[in-house]
């Protein structure tokens, strides 16, 4: 069954010129992009999305990091998208992502990862409608 998951790639990511690259690994694993979209994210916006990770002492430099360029946020999908897709990621820390994976290949630090991507559906929905209205969604 198929099923939605979301992703970004992150601004080290887009000011190294690899968000094509990126994509094109999402798509070689058979995932089916639903929507995408450039944008930047103020500090605030950025505070709205990680908010789960307030509390956290990395909060800060988060939010700082991802409202320092363009991010390219989609939605995308296939039978076991959540799961598939955080495999073709990696581990967080790219020194410990298995080779062949997107962290692996274009990360270059734990901060400065170059991707996120949904950890449960619960998520993937919240993640979703933060960015892409009804309408954006076919």
């Amino acid at each position: 069954m198929s099923q939605r998951t979301f992703s970004i790639i992150k601004p080290d990511a887009v000011k190294k010129g690899y968000a094509a690259a990126i994509l094109a690994e999402i798509e070689k694993a058979g995932f089916k992009l639903v929507a995408i979209k450039k944008i930047g994210l103020t500090k605030t916006q950025a505070e709205g999305f990680y908010h789960v990770h307030a509390a956290r002492p990395f909060f800060g430099e988060l939010t700082e990091f991802m409202s320092s360029g363009t991010i390219f946020p989609m939605v995308i999908e296939k039978d076991n998208a959540i799961a598939d897709l955080r495999t073709l990621m990696g581990a967080t820390d790219p020194a410990k992502a298995d080779e062949g994976t997107i962290r692996k290949k274009f990360a270059s630090s734990i901060g400065e990862n170059a991707i996120h991507g949904s950890d449960a559906e619960d998520t993937a929905a919240f993640e979703i409608g933060y960015f892409f209205a009804g309408l954006e969604l076919k």
